[in-house]
């Protein structure tokens, strides 16, 4: 039976016959194996890009909830899933996408709604539209927000932009809560009614809190009005994320001429807002999504307009500026969202190896060369030093013994190396040179014998008879 030990040893025994034999090798070798097959899984894991998001719409029948609908649609021919998750609108759009233990990956925000919210990991992917704030009263008509003090005006939901916007403008025009002004959030859906039943003066309505149909059917009530922000120039120049927008006379119904005369609005832009650790190919997505459901023109925006990277308070994407100058990656733009994602994956596993595997493969035959190189030169050095010992003054014949014995052994032991045939020419020339040692030292222990010292003391008698 095989058993993992076995292989281990079987493995070890053919990387010593590969590396030469050396423990410190052979595991160096296992790790460096070990250490790149775990590069390669973890670039492979992190790599893929998920089939799965989830994005923070708004309340039932809003803009906004109808825009992430598109969406979904839109991303599920690509065989990506978008999750819907409803919010309150735009404020807690932005409290979602701050908590970390909310699941979820993007969502519409709206211009100006930071307010000390902690953005540092969040990201813009564009602004994906403009978000006019409608203001609808009954009565005379009205040319500054601040004629609306003292009446019962509904802002909007808490949590949605427009109930932040609107108590943003009521105090610059002096208008604050318990003033005598009355604030009131009417439930959804709820306020066109309460307007038209006289329950209250006016109400500010938006996209992300507010449907269309709502909106339209106020807009074709016949006293009912819409205020025209006749200031809209100040406002922009001193809140840098509103724009003035223009509904010019008779844009939403020609034969009823509505709007009577050129009306002027304020807003901000939706920015479509992510998670940094979005990844790339699902950013170009998204904006693929929404370059299709936002690039068509409309009464407050030319076609194309939309999506463009307009940075406000969220710094634009790296991965949305790179899509705004040159459109999808080459991956994502040739093949099929499965397929250009595989690819990506097996290049992410792919690239890391070599960028490990081609310096130590150009490493390898020197470290290799070294190494069998510096298990013979080592020799050299006892071989220079027993010579060295040899030739000293203070030699005896007892010492010539003493250094013949260790040469022996150093032979034996030079005699067990095992090379390749490769550097035979260096374990040979290292066993000559031993030859050589050990007939320069019988010729110093010849030197050193009685007979030998007789000759040398009485040259004159030359070899016994």
């Amino acid at each position: 039976m095989v058993t993992p030990r076995i292989l281990l040893a079987r493995a070890i025994t053919k990387l010593d016959a590969l590396f030469g034999r050396g423990l410190v090798v052979t595991v160096g070798v296992i790790l460096l194996i070990g250490l790149a097959i775990s590069i390669a899984t973890v670039a492979f894991i992190n790599s893929a890009a998920p089939t799965t998001i989830t994005i923070t719409s708004g309340p039932n029948g809003s803009v906004f909830q109808k825009n992430a609908e598109k969406y979904k649609k839109i991303l599920a021919k690509e065989g990506v899933t978008l999750k819907i998750l409803p919010s309150e609108g735009s404020v807690d759009n932005l409290k979602k996408l701050s908590n970390p233990q909310v699941a979820v990956d993007v969502g519409f925000v709206l211009g100006g709604e930071v307010n000390g919210t902690d953005i540092d990991k969040l990201v813009s992917l564009g602004s994906i539209s403009y978000q006019p704030l409608m203001v609808f009263y009954r009565g005379e008509t009205k040319t500054l927000l601040s004629d609306f003090k003292g009446r019962r005006l509904d802002i909007g939901q808490e949590g949605s932009g427009t109930h932040s916007l609107a108590l943003m403008l009521l105090k610059a025009n002096g208008i604050e809560p318990n003033d005598g002004t009355g604030l009131v959030s009417t439930p959804t859906g709820d306020p066109v009614r309460a307007l038209l039943e006289n329950r209250i003066d006016a109400i500010f309505l938006m996209g992300d809190s507010t449907s269309t149909d709502s909106m339209r059917a106020l807009l074709h009530t016949p006293d009912i009005h819409l205020f025209s922000f006749v200031q809209a120039d100040g406002y922009t120049r001193r809140i840098n994320y509103l724009n003035k927008l223009e509904l010019p006379k008779g844009a939403l119904d020609f034969g009823k001429n509505i709007p009577a005369e050129d009306l002027y609005l304020i807003g901000p832009t939706v920015e479509l807002i992510a998670r940094s650790s979005l990844h790339p190919a699902l950013s170009d997505l998204l904006l693929e999504a929404a370059r299709e459901v936002h690039s068509t023109p409309g009464i407050f925006k030319k076609r194309g307009e939309f999506p463009a990277p307009l940075e406000h308070e969220f710094r634009i994407s790296p991965d949305a500026s790179r899509y705004y100058a040159s459109g999808k990656s080459f991956l994502y733009r040739t093949f099929p969202f499965w397929v250009a994602s595989l690819i990506a994956r097996a290049l992410a596993v792919i690239v890391p190896l070599a960028l490990l595997l081609i310096p130590a493969l150009k490493i390898a035959p020197a470290i290799y060369r070294w190494r069998i190189e510096s298990r013979i030169y080592k020799w050299y050095r006892a071989l220079l030093e027993l010579e060295r010992d040899a030739f000293k003054p203070s030699v005896d014949p007892k010492r010539c013994d003493e250094l013949l014995r260790h040469l022996d052994h150093i032979e034996n032991t030079v005699s067990k190396i095992t090379v390749p045939a490769s550097f035979g020419d260096l374990f040979y020339v290292l066993r000559g040179h031993i030859g050589f040692v050990r007939e320069s030292l019988l010729a110093k222990q010849a030197s050193l014998s009685p007979a030998a010292i007789a000759t040398a003391d009485n040259p004159a008698a030359g070899p016994a008879e």
